[in-house]
């Protein structure tokens, strides 16, 4: 995800391989996690959300690129908003679906070691999968995976112990 492509440079203000920029990306890798939410409040003058490591690096090194290069050109910009009108119809409300916003966005891959076996729960749109089945809640597999009550968010690392996220 950190990488610059050079392929549509052309018409689009050159060259894609700013130096600065390129150190920028580098030293997201490096960036401890505090560092990572600083850059995160700083580029997108928000909170940043309470995913992984990897996606705050993914997201903040297209935001870098993004403001040095330039976002997504018009034309696809009015291609994705007419694909999506596609997929809900035009409705207003199921464009807002994601209203938990603490929620992973579905796809993402929760990875999680218990007594040495590493576990892998899948985000879905409605709940989660582990081996195949699917869940309501991230407390139900954690439970089926220790035998003992957990809190799911706690259990996959998506919240600490304290509610803080």
């Amino acid at each position: 995800m950190t990488t610059v492509s050079t392929n549509d440079a052309k018409g689009r203000g050159g060259r894609h391989d700013d130096p600065a920029v390129l150190a920028r990306l580098a030293a997201l890798k490096a960036a401890t996690a505090p560092e990572l939410k600083a850059q995160w409040r700083d580029l997108f003058d928000s909170e940043p959300p309470p995913f992984n490591r990897r996606y705050l690096e993914s997201r903040l090194a297209y935001r870098i690129q993004e403001l040095a290069y330039g976002g997504l050109k018009p034309e696809t910009i009015r291609r994705l908003e007419r694909l999506g009108e596609e997929l809900d119809g035009g409705d207003r409300s199921k464009r807002s679906v994601r209203l938990d916003r603490d929620r992973p966005i579905t796809g993402t891959r929760l990875l999680r070691e218990w007594q040495g076996v590493e576990q892998i729960v899948t985000v879905t749109a409605d709940g989660f999968e582990w081996q195949g089945r699917p869940y309501k809640s991230l407390s139900s597999i954690a439970r089926a995976i220790t035998g003992t009550r957990w809190n799911g968010w706690v259990f996959f690392g998506l919240k600490n112990h304290r509610g803080r996220t």
